[in-house]
């Protein structure tokens, strides 16, 4: 069966381009499925999907969009028509594989019909601002970026190669096989540097008891792909050893998830155990990256990219009510594990960030605030302690055992 490729772009700018791409990838064996975004100038050939009808689905004319000559206007226009096309074309499986190009407005257009689309499905952006900060362009999703080297503005030596290899690129994602493996019902854990251990010992735990494990780097994006892939139905329970995100949040650090961590498990009703793992720090980059106002604060090199701070009893106090709202919400069984013996590596006797008053702080308020029947357990260990890890596995396993499990 021959398979089909979305190409997405604005065809009154980038159409020679585009153009070109189709070629490439048709001479691969491939059919081509175009949908133009653009507004302004005449497309340089008839689209499959018009400009027209991703301005209606995105809700406005095409004509009111071109009149008004809001560039910011369009582009918000075209980004909901492209992504609802996108759902629209994934659910009648008109399509195997989706590509863009372009620069900063044609990849907000683009990747945003690609994150409608679930992980797996290829995505392909070739873009002139794919060696930049790309988190806003490729969210939680999986999004393939390969950075154009020249603005995508015509057929060059440079970008000759460029477009080919992109065109080699998509065709290969589309066509290849996935080696099919056991289907196992999945728990999410997440991990950092400094809960490292305690994940590894407990994930072993839960491997060995037949589920597969899906671990999240808490590094911001980690934890909204955790939380988008638990709302989207593919996760059985969470062992959320590491929640340091809220101190991001909360502080202004670079490594947030955003206010919705800790809510997915709870709205969607599966198993969770919860610890305060790496509570104890907020996340910058380089030393003279940090804040002016946290200067003075106990900051701690982790490496040369990445700075901790140390949180504050009155933070910690903070994140104990904000823990005990989202976990409130819980509609399945929720434990809440505490490492008396210190949240990370780095909070305990001797080490940099060792101060029990706050957790202390941190304990007291969530006791405070969290419903009675939602249990909390506390243990003398650190959070890497095997005895500690283990007990967590555990936990989550009983909890399993009398809750219906979702099947990939």
């Amino acid at each position: 069966m021959t398979r089909t490729i979305a190409m997405i772009g604005a065809l009154d700018t980038k159409g020679a381009e585009f153009a070109f791409l189709k070629a490439e990838i048709e001479k691969r064996g491939c059919q081509t499925l175009m949908i133009d975004f653009g507004v302004m100038g005449e497309p340089a050939f008839t689209a499959e999907i018009s400009r027209a009808q991703v301005a209606e689905i995105g809700g406005m004319a095409l004509e009111e969009l071109a009149a008004r000559g809001d560039r910011g206007e369009s582009m918000t226009v075209m980004q909901r028509g492209a992504a609802e096309i996108a759902r629209q074309l994934y659910t009648e499986r008109r399509i195997d594989g989706i590509i863009g190009m372009g620069g900063s407005g044609n990849t907000v257009v683009a990747t945003a019909a690609m994150r409608a689309l679930p992980v797996g499905f290829p995505k392909l952006m070739v873009s002139t601002v794919a060696a930049g900060d790309v988190s806003a362009y490729v969210g939680s999703s999986d999004i393939t970026l390969m950075y154009s080297v020249v603005d995508v503005a015509g057929i060059n030596r440079i970008s000759r190669v460029i477009y080919t290899n992109a065109a080699g690129a998509i065709v290969g994602m589309v066509l290849g096989e996935v080696t099919p493996g056991e289907d196992k019902p999945i728990i999410a854990m997440t991990m950092f540097g400094n809960t490292t251990r305690a994940v590894n010992h407990a994930r072993s735990l839960v491997e060995a008891a037949g589920y597969e494990v899906l671990v999240f780097h808490a590094t911001g994006s980690g934890g909204r792909t955790m939380e988008s892939l638990i709302e989207a139905g593919l996760i059985s329970g969470v062992l959320d050893m590491t929640t340091t995100e809220w101190a991001d949040e909360l502080l202004g650090g670079v490594l947030s998830a955003g206010p919705n961590r800790l809510e997915a498990a709870a709205k969607t009703g599966i198993p969770q155990v919860v610890v305060p793992g790496c509570i104890d720090m907020c996340n910058f980059w380089a030393m003279d990256t940090v804040p002016e106002q946290y200067r003075e604060r106990n900051l701690y090199v982790w490496n040369p990219n990445v700075t901790l701070m140390r949180t504050t009893p009155e933070e910690n106090q903070r994140l104990g009510k904000i823990f005990a709202e989202k976990l409130n919400e819980a509609t399945a069984p929720v434990q809440v594990f505490i490492p008396w013996g210190g949240v990370s590596e780095i909070d305990q006797p001797g080490k940099p960030f060792f101060w029990p008053e706050a957790l202390e702080a941190f304990v007291s308020t969530l006791k405070t605030h969290l419903r009675e029947d939602i249990p909390i357990v506390e243990l003398p260990q650190d959070i890497n302690d095997p005895a500690f890890s283990g007990a967590t596995a555990e936990a989550l396993l009983k909890l399993m055992q009398h809750h219906p499990v979702r099947q990939p």
